[in-house]
């Protein structure tokens, strides 16, 4: 089974975009070093670079293959013609691959003037509709009125507007966003194919309704590496998942059972939860905050 999960080797984590008289050599560079710094893989597209008219191969390349694209909207964005054909091919990337997420970072500007191209917008667009047709223009807002309503970061929310915790919490929500969901896996195991397949079509075939699938027979088998390899080729379909392994051994600990409760909805939620101190409690807390999910 060809894993879902695979990118092309060299490609990035994140794809940084940005209005380089603006925020290069301060803001920019600054989320750019602390991005490197967690290890996290960083294409930065720098304005220096010489530029035609057309966004390059590599270019748009590096836009395809990275996870996530973060737009670091300020001022004179969108003054930039380049800037907003980029954000143009970053949203239509998005729409076409499921999975990719694009982060706007709102620098010294309000969401509302990317949005409804207000405030130091204004100026930029007049000039634009001077000097290009009709239709890239319209092209060029349509994308800032999308970005401007994706959920992202705001310099203003931070108080006194204090750059590195602002950054640190960029950096947070990056790793949360890239944590891999899959599981290691050998690769090359035998038989492993032919089990994992009839498994993986009577889960991936499901709709509404909730299946659930046991997997019998004698310890050291293969029983858990099957589970892995099903998990690892269901999970970017579903909106969160969690695979719980040694459940006799941590049962078995104190409050055990709560334990595990706790990280399957610290797991899937992608956030922490209230301490569990009864299975009980658990059971209401999984069943009301995963309801209305489809979860694997």
């Amino acid at each position: 089974l060809e894993s879902s999960r695979s990118r092309p080797e060299g490609a990035y984590d994140v794809f940084l975009s940005f209005r380089g008289e603006d925020t290069r050599k301060t803001f920019t560079d600054h989320l750019y070093a602390a991005l490197v710094q967690a290890g996290i893989h960083t294409f930065r597209d720098d304005d220096e670079l010489p530029r035609g008219e057309e966004i390059s191969h590599h270019l748009l390349r590096a836009i395809q293959e990275s996870k996530i694209s973060i737009v670091v909207f300020s001022k004179g964005y969108a003054s930039s013609r380049w800037c907003l054909n980029e954000l143009v091919e970053i949203l239509k990337c998005k729409r076409k691959k499921t999975g990719q997420i694009v982060l706007p970072i709102f620098y010294d500007i309000d969401p509302s003037d990317v949005r409804k191209q207000t405030g130091s917008f204004v100026e930029a667009f007049d000039k634009h509709e001077e000097r290009f047709e009709e239709k890239l223009v319209k092209e060029w807002r349509k994308a800032l009125e999308e970005a401007g309503n994706l959920s992202g970061w705001n310099l203003n929310d931070m108080p006194n507007g204090h750059e590195a915790k602002f950054i640190k919490g960029i950096i947070e929500d990056v790793l949360n966003k890239l944590d891999p969901k899959y599981l290691y896996v050998p690769e090359h195991l035998v038989g492993m194919d032919r089990l994992a397949r009839k498994i993986f079509y009577f889960l991936n075939t499901a709709t509404d309704d909730v299946r659930i699938v046991g997997i019998h027979g004698m310890p050291g088998i293969g029983k858990t590496t099957i589970a892995e390899v099903v998990f690892n080729q269901l999970c970017n379909g579903f909106e969160g998942s969690c695979f719980l392994s040694n459940i006799n051994e941590t049962s078995k600990q104190f409050n055990g059972l709560a334990l595990l409760q706790k990280q399957l909805l610290h797991d899937i939620l992608k956030q922490d939860v209230a301490n569990i101190n009864c299975v009980d409690r658990g059971k209401v807390l999984i069943k009301e905050r995963l309801r209305r999910k489809r979860v694997l």
